[in-house]
């Protein structure tokens, strides 16, 4: 049977299920956001809280996520109008923010229209024909004490206030959006004054760190797949270009399983609750790779495309412009 048919039975959707992860995400949110506040004076609380809210709300916007694709709940409607609710806890003005997603997903792989990814990837070539500030520049952006942090603040709170693509999806609903935003701060004031928007920021800033990180490895990884049209392969983009992290049994679940991102990438319609039993239903048959936490965090060291290896490979050594470089140890 082919992997693509297999796959079909996981792509069932029960509201049930899709409704119980949505409300107890957000009973999680709010209860850890609420301790951390009126803890705020004792550190042995506030700090374990501040990472459960982190977590949950990466998973809101897993689950928005989701929702983007019509792979929570049955209907497109209520996916909709769940998508709509989440986005003011994630930042992520929901119906750009599916648009622009959903053109990453069409051209995945494709190094002719990398401007879709989230992470951008120089190739050897353009790196040995770039000049010393655009190198400089990249260097920078692929350090993962930059990326990681920096990438956290300027994307979740500066870049979504008008991401790419909002005029032509929709300028004024991002507005609004930006509006609730602001309305939902007001609201932690009037309730908490500044200690609470503090703890607000803080936590949705460590929320958008673990974001970025689960990002990068995505599609940012040894073996990866990048190449140009007429030679580029879906399959291979979907199933070798997205990583599968096992990374912890909690991670998957603060993250609501989307480190299983090759199942997701091959087919889109399998809502979060389906993808880490489907990905080991059929990991040994398809022999699909599962990158843990040493290739993970080495993973961080590799930042250009080889095109002639076919690799993610790290910057070449002062003086060296040929494509044979050795991955870092």
């Amino acid at each position: 049977m082919e992997i693509r048919e297999q796959l079909q039975k996981y792509t069932v959707k029960d509201d049930r299920i899709g409704a119980v992860s949505y409300f107890a995400t957000f009973v999680v949110y709010f209860g850890s956001l609420y301790l951390a506040i009126t803890n705020a004076a004792h550190w042995g609380v506030l700090i374990p809280c501040m990472i459960i809210n982190a977590f949950a709300a990466v998973r809101l916007y897993v689950l928005q996520h989701d929702c983007g694709h019509a792979s929570l709940f049955k209907s497109r409607k209520a996916n909709d109008l769940a998508g709509e609710v989440l986005s003011v806890l994630t930042f992520a003005p929901y119906a750009v923010m599916r648009f622009n997603h959903n053109e990453h997903h069409s051209h995945l792989g494709n190094l002719e229209h990398r401007e879709t990814g989230e992470i951008h990837t120089m190739t050897l070539r353009e790196w040995n024909d770039a000049g010393v500030w655009a190198r400089l520049q990249y260097r920078l952006y692929r350090n993962p004490f930059i990326l990681i942090p920096v990438g956290s603040l300027f994307t979740y709170f500066i870049r979504y206030r008008w991401p790419k693509k909002a005029v032509d999806v929709g300028a004024g609903g991002v507005l609004l959006h930006n509006l609730a935003i602001f309305g939902y701060m007001a609201v932690i004031w009037a309730l908490a004054g500044w200690t609470g928007v503090l703890i607000w920021f803080l936590s949705s800033f460590i929320g958008g760190m673990i974001g970025v990180f689960m990002v990068y490895l995505q599609h940012n990884f040894e073996d990866t797949y990048w190449d140009r049209k007429p030679d580029l392969n879906p399959r291979l983009a979907a199933l070798q270009g997205s990583s599968a992290l096992d990374l912890g049994w909690w991670m998957d679940l603060g993250s609501a399983n989307i480190a299983y991102h090759d199942i997701h990438h091959f087919n889109a319609r399998i809502p979060h609750y389906n993808l880490r039993k489907c990905h080991q239903a059929i990991r040994e048959e398809y022999d699909l790779r599962v990158i843990k936490w040493p290739e993970a965090l080495r993973s961080f060291s590799l930042k250009l495309w080889d095109e002639d290896q076919m690799r993610l490979v790290p910057f070449p050594k002062a003086g060296r412009t040929d494509t044979a470089i050795t991955p870092a140890q």
